[in-house]
């Protein structure tokens, strides 16, 4: 459904560059080309990138879909686009915790209680646990390297984490392999706090 509304704009777009006649519909109909290999390209990864960053698909594919709105209202294709659709999902991301902070301490003003947010009932409990744990681990993490993990993970290179996070290329190897073992570290520690407490 949510990807429904992205290909309705790209279709409306389509049709709107269709009437348009010269040099301007050719500009446009590249800049769709462009869009649309984008789209194809680079929405599942980012999606998957978001989820695993927040911990919520649906919240993700939210996020991952308005950045790519935000691409197509902005005409024309940034010179690293994968790194400026990452920037933007991180701000979109910034923003909606932002917002949610704000309600959760006027609801918290209110003394209203929140519903538990429930597990699918198909899930094990040891793939829930599992789950629960890197999760834990992951947010033991500072911010950038959650990020740069998750990034990578989705198979972004090197240069695009660089360039969406806005570090130098040359560090990403070693700040990566820290980041690899401080996750290390944190999902070991998660499993001994797990067995202590049981």
């Amino acid at each position: 459904m949510l990807l429904t509304a992205t290909f309705s704009l790209v279709r409306h777009f389509e049709m709107r560059t269709a009437r348009v006649a010269g040099d301007a519909a050719s500009e446009e109909m590249t800049f769709e080309a462009a869009f649309r290999r984008e789209f194809d390209q680079r929405y599942a990864p980012l999606a998957r990138y978001l989820a695993r960053l927040v911990g919520e698909p649906e919240s993700a594919a939210d996020l991952a879909q308005e950045a790519f709105v935000r691409l197509f209202q902005r005409g024309s294709m940034p010179d690293d686009p994968a790194a400026w659709l990452v920037s933007v999902a991180h701000n979109l991301l910034r923003n909606e915790r932002q917002q949610i902070a704000r309600r959760l301490r006027l609801l918290q003003q209110r003394g209203e209680e929140l519903a538990p947010n429930e597990s699918g009932a198909d899930e094990t409990l040891e793939a829930r646990e599992l789950r629960a744990s890197v999760r834990r681990a992951l947010d033991a993490l500072p911010e950038r390297e959650r990020q740069m993990l998750l990034l990578r993970y989705e198979g972004f290179s090197y240069r695009e984490i660089a360039h969406a996070l806005a570090i130098n290329e040359a560090s990403v190897g070693t700040l990566l392999a820290r980041a690899k073992t401080a996750f290390r570290d944190a999902l070991g520690g998660a499993a001994r706090a797990e067995v202590s407490g049981a």
